[in-house]
Formats: C-alpha cells, sequence, structure tokens
C-alpha cells in the first residue's frame, strides 16, 4: 500500500469530470486502468458517485415558485383570520350565555307567577286603559312588573340572538 497517488489519476480524474469517459479515453490509459489498482478504484467511486447524482436530480421534482408563494400567502392569510376570530368567538359565548340567562329568567318568572302571563291583557283591558294613553309608569305603579320585564328580557333576547347570528356569518 503506497501513500502517493498514482500519476496518471489526473487524466482519469479529467476525463470523469468533462464526461468523456469512456468514448474519449485513450487505449494505453485503459491498459493502466487493468494494472493500477488506485486509479481503477478511483474510477469505480467515482462512477457511482455520478450516477448516485444523476438518479438523485431526475428524481426532485420542486414545485413552482408562484406555487410556493401562493401556499405561503394562503397560511399568512389564514394565521390573521385565527387570529380575528378568537375575540368574535369570545362575542360569540357572550351572547349566547345572554340568551340562555334571559331564557331561564323568562322561565323562572313564568313558574313563579303560574303560567299566567297573558293575564295583563284583560287586567289592562278591566283597568280602562287605552293604547293612545299607554303610560309605563302606571303599570309598574299598578303592580305590573311582568309588562316591563317580557319587553326587556324579549329585547335582549333578540340583541343576543343578531350577535350570535353576525358572529357565525363571519365564519
Amino acid at each position: 500500500m503506497t501513500l502517493r497517488p498514482c500519476s496518471r489519476q489526473s487524466d482519469i480524474q479529467q476525463l470523469l469530470a468533462s464526461g468523456h469517459w469512456p468514448h474519449a479515453c485513450p487505449p494505453d490509459l485503459r491498459a493502466h486502468l487493468a494494472d493500477c489498482r488506485s486509479c481503477a478504484d478511483l474510477l469505480l467511486v467515482t462512477q457511482a458517485f455520478q450516477q448516485s447524482r444523476s438518479a438523485a436530480a431526475s428524481e426532485v421534482r420542486l414545485p413552482a415558485p408562484g406555487a410556493i408563494w401562493w401556499r405561503a400567502q394562503l397560511r399568512r392569510r389564514n394565521t390573521a383570520v385565527e387570529r380575528v376570530s378568537k375575540p368574535i368567538f369570545g362575542a360569540y359565548v357572550f351572547a349566547l350565555s345572554i340568551v340562555v340567562l334571559v331564557a331561564t329568567a323568562l322561565a323562572i318568572s313564568q313558574a313563579h307567577h303560574g303560567l299566567c302571563w297573558l293575564d295583563w291583557l284583560s287586567q289592562s283591558q278591566s283597568a280602562g286603559l287605552d293604547i293612545q294613553s299607554f303610560n309605563p309608569l302606571t303599570l309598574l305603579n299598578a303592580g305590573w312588573s311582568l309588562t316591563v320585564l317580557i319587553p326587556i328580557l324579549a329585547t335582549l333576547a333578540l340583541v343576543g340572538a343578531v350577535a350570535v347570528y353576525l358572529a357565525t356569518e363571519r365564519q
């Protein structure tokens, strides 16, 4: 085993690098390869690496740069939408909780009054109240808290439902 390289290795490397092996190889260099083991190993290893490189280069198919850019823009847009939708989701939960609270309060109120919430109509006619001269303060003084409670609860439920609708429509 010698540590000095063969004097013909540079010729073989030039032929392999330029792609002229084996077609432009002189016959005396072929005879040298049959005798010199280090040159034969150099040829074998270099050809194996060249074949591996060409096989790997033919397999790699990069997507178009426009597609890569489009995916990056889409990913950026999606993260922005997620960041914006978090407060919207909070508003959705708040509106839904308001609607549930209003419905629960109405159900509890009706359970305490014995489910007679339409009696206020007959009482208003018997009290002689006209629709033209409707005054809510007289209803409060007369103990008509349900007459005030129902419109307030209905308004809260309506506002909550609109908020829930708008929050889910944008998603």
